[in-house]
């Protein structure tokens, strides 16, 4: 009588831990992902007769990649400085004081068509207590230069879907890989968009703070990112799906492929990161085998997402 009592609890805890496990996976795939498409104001700063106002999607920076918009208006006669040179550089102090950037687009172009001023920041760390996030923003009107440095917080990208890693490579590189689209896929083949970037090591000894020789990032180009997306949880047992296609750099300078997630839940993009030669700069191959009930193997390279 007592061993069948000791076996109904026994059994009556393997259930009850297999339903928390179930539920708690459950209620972390049923996130909602919001995809975003206005920019909004992050923040407004006045210098002498002009307004400069930064906009992000959403109004919000967040940690990985952001397109950054930025309006100059004459306060004087509310008309839109269409012929500035715009500098841009962020900058992140830690606890001990320590200056660090990110990839940026460090000379903005002006958008015609759409009049601002236009680039992009990937940072790299979350605004916290003990690091915060400064813009270096100059811009020069008519010879005169006019220099502002803003404090703004950086978000946790809740979106796993825009997820970014940095690695150092074989070649004792340091890159940075920021996901760009989709915001949310569908079950379905998606359009896979990222941004490869690298930071260049400075070549001479720094001049007045911030000197932008010593935070110098560039964009990767002609490289190759090979793609084998999985589904690591046991229960899928490192489950893939056909029809992928290997990231490419495109016009735009971003690399392309496709990835085709076949149902929704945690994914991991493994990656190997290929020179223009084909040379490995990072990644390893993942086993094909179909596990189910053991955790799916990962790249040495990869990005996890959720959708």
């Amino acid at each position: 009588m007592k061993y069948a009592i000791y076996l109904l609890l026994a059994i009556s805890a393997m259930v009850t831990a297999c339903t928390v496990e179930k539920t708690d996976y459950e209620a972390e795939i049923a996130t909602d992902t919001t995809e975003y498409f206005e920019f909004e104001e992050v923040t407004t700063i006045k210098s002498g007769d002009y307004n400069l106002t930064i906009e992000a999607l959403n109004g919000t920076l967040y940690k990985g990649y952001n397109e950054i918009h930025i309006n100059i208006v004459n306060a004087q006669t509310d008309e839109q400085v269409k012929n500035a040179d715009v500098t841009f550089l962020p900058i992140l102090t830690d606890a001990n004081g320590n200056k660090s950037s990110c990839p940026h687009e460090y000379t903005l172009s002006y958008d015609a068509t759409n009049d601002y001023y236009l680039g992009y920041s990937v940072f790299t760390d979350e605004s916290s207590t003990t690091s915060s996030w400064d813009l270096y923003i100059d811009f020069t009107i008519s010879n005169n230069s006019n220099a502002l440095v803003e404090s703004v917080s950086v978000e946790e990208q809740v979106n796993k879907n825009l997820n970014m890693t940095a690695f150092t490579g074989n070649d004792n590189v340091q890159y940075f890989i920021a996901l760009v689209a989709p915001q949310r896929p569908d079950v379905a083949e998606n359009d896979l968009v990222a941004g490869i970037y690298k930071y260049i090591e400075p070549t001479q000894a720094a001049g007045d703070f911030p000197d932008p020789s010593q935070f110098t990032y560039a964009v990767v180009n002609d490289h190759t990112l090979l793609l084998d997306p999985r589904m690591p949880e046991p229960s899928m047992g490192n489950h893939s799906s056909p029809n992928n296609e290997d990231l490419t750099q495109q016009n735009d300078e971003r690399y392309h492929g496709v990835v085709n997630y076949t149902m929704t839940g945690n994914w991991t993009l493994n990656f190997i990161f290929q020179d223009a030669n084909g040379k490995t700069i990072k990644g390893t191959e993942v086993p094909t085998d179909f596990t189910p009930g053991i955790e799916g193997v990962k790249s040495e390279l990869y990005i996890d997402i959720l959708f």
